[in-house]
């Protein structure tokens, strides 16, 4: 895996191809991200790159968050990320990572936490078809079996069941970038991208 950035979703428009075709985009503010730390094989165990985006005050941090990032005299951050790479020492601390990082055309990864949207039967959950709705039938929206009777005489674990839906990460990969806007640090993406506008975000070069 390359080093990636950080950022924040801003909305999705819609924009026009030079043959007229309209693509759909989600807008990006990523970065500047700042360099934070660099984990070696030898030292840590593998190799990592780790990166800080989000300048907040002091009083926004704890102690030994503050203590990490003074070690290295950087400014307060509030997000911190590590990405594997076998490419560290192209790297060094304190250097700042930009949206140029990218480039139109790139295939990149994007992850992040998707829209939660609270307890959610077996239909919304699952996609389950539903049982008759005439003819007698008292099974419309029910889940049915959930296991044996006798042996092991117990609900399985994992089974498929009505509860909390979305609210978790999740990676959107191989999404295409459009157009970059290296002064107002904006990376437009075709497609659409985990959660709502605000929501942060790590994008990554897809391998």
């Amino acid at each position: 895996m390359t080093v990636g950035l950080l950022g924040n979703k801003i909305g999705m428009t819609q924009i026009f191809d030079e043959s007229g075709n309209i693509i759909p985009v989600t807008i990006l503010k990523v970065g500047p991200c700042v360099i934070t730390q660099i984990k070696t094989i030898l030292k840590d165990g593998y190799d990592s790159v780790q990166v800080g985006y989000g300048s907040v005050s002091n009083k926004s941090l704890n102690q030994s968050e503050l203590g990490h990032l003074q070690k290295s005299n950087i400014q307060s951050l509030k997000y911190l990320k590590e990405f594997r790479s076998t490419e560290i020492e192209t790297f060094e601390v304190g250097q700042t990572l930009k949206v140029d990082l990218f480039s139109p055309g790139q295939l990149v990864n994007i992850r992040g936490k998707n829209i939660g949207k609270g307890f959610s039967g077996l239909q919304t959950r699952h996609n389950f078809t539903r049982g008759p709705m005439t003819h007698g039938s008292k099974n419309h929206r029910a889940p049915g079996s959930i296991g044996m009777g006798t042996t092991p005489g117990r609900v399985l674990p994992g089974k498929k069941m009505a509860g909390q839906l979305g609210n978790k990460m999740t990676t959107i990969k191989k999404l295409k970038v459009i157009q970059i806007n290296q002064k107002e640090n904006i990376l437009i993406i075709k497609g659409s991208v985990p959660g709502k506008p605000g929501n942060l975000l790590s994008i990554i070069p897809s391998e």
